[in-house]
């Protein structure tokens, strides 16, 4: 009934599976956990998720070469063999004993794409404060928040799809790069008129990046958003920061925002990498480096 679908890279998974296969014998349901390992380089990793191959219903196999988030995925699906796909990330962890159940009880509640929310522990060093206040306040949403913009609050981190309607939605493997591949498949959903449901089951966040990489990483993915954009694999609508965008464009204001950048971007980063770090001045900042990006980068 179940295939639970996990990728990875560089991490150790095995106490995530051992739980979700503990879930899913009390659940007393047909299941499988599938490990798809993207040719990780660290051999102490390697070694501790090849102990999943000894569990009952799960396997890990590493590939003999980097494929990518996308392929990864659909790699993943074409290997499942049960109706529903529970996709999940390395880096999470059920953040109930009823993950599992929660899940199953929502089958049947008629939708076809079903998202539990994403939670991130209480407390983390101050090198992780700007990713940590990011997912807090962004992406922890409520379920009464999510509800109101089910297609825009949904992250891939954790969701459930069935089988039959991945096959035609599936992730865009033409399009690479790092960041956003969470709006152009929410995009994807809700330009096919597919249901989306929302409940209060979320996955906890665990591994954090630090200040710095989640600053290069929201460059690489503003860079990966004008992409998609161009390419037509999103809308405006979708993403606030390219509505925004957009509209300055539009006005022919965008030079501002680059001065504006050019001028504060040192002092905002000394805000960012600071213990509290406002968002406030993190969302400036990303305006400011998407109408700094140049036509050749995107």
């Amino acid at each position: 009934m179940i295939s639970v679908l996990i990728p990875t890279y560089n991490y150790n998974v095995l106490s995530l599976v051992e739980n979700l296969q503990k879930q899913c014998e009390i659940a007393t349901v047909a299941y499988e956990i599938i490990v798809l390992d993207d040719a990780s380089t660290n051999k102490n990793f390697l070694e501790e998720n090849k102990k999943i191959n000894s569990i009952e219903n799960c396997s890990f196999q590493v590939l003999g070469e980097n494929i990518g988030r996308s392929k990864i995925r659909n790699l993943l699906a074409e290997k499942a063999k049960y109706d529903w796909l529970l996709f999940l990330d390395a880096d999470t962890f059920p953040s109930s004993s009823e993950f599992i159940m929660n899940y199953l009880s929502a089958f049947s509640k008629g939708s076809s794409v079903i998202f539990g929310g994403i939670k991130y522990p209480e407390n983390v060093s101050e090198n992780f404060s700007l990713r940590h206040k990011y997912g807090t306040d962004r992406e922890s949403l409520p379920l009464a928040e999510r509800v109101k913009n089910p297609y825009r609050s949904f992250i891939t981190m954790g969701f459930a799809i069935q089988k039959n309607i991945f096959k035609n939605i599936q992730f865009n493997e033409k399009l690479a790069g790092y960041g956003y591949e969470d709006s152009v498949f929410a995009y994807q959903l809700q330009k096919n008129d597919i249901s989306l449901l929302h409940i209060d089951n979320p996955v906890i966040h665990l591994n954090l990046e630090t200040n710095a990489d989640f600053i290069k990483k929201s460059e690489m993915a503003l860079q990966n958003l004008l992409f998609f954009y161009k390419r037509g694999a999103i809308d405006a609508d979708t993403v606030k920061i390219l509505k925004t965008y957009l509209k300055l464009k539009n006005r022919n204001l965008l030079f501002a925002v680059r001065g504006f950048f050019s001028v504060f971007r040192k002092p905002m980063l000394k805000n960012l990498y600071s213990p509290k770090p406002s968002l406030f001045f993190f969302d400036l900042y990303r305006l400011g480096y998407l109408s700094s990006i140049k036509p050749n980068d995107a």
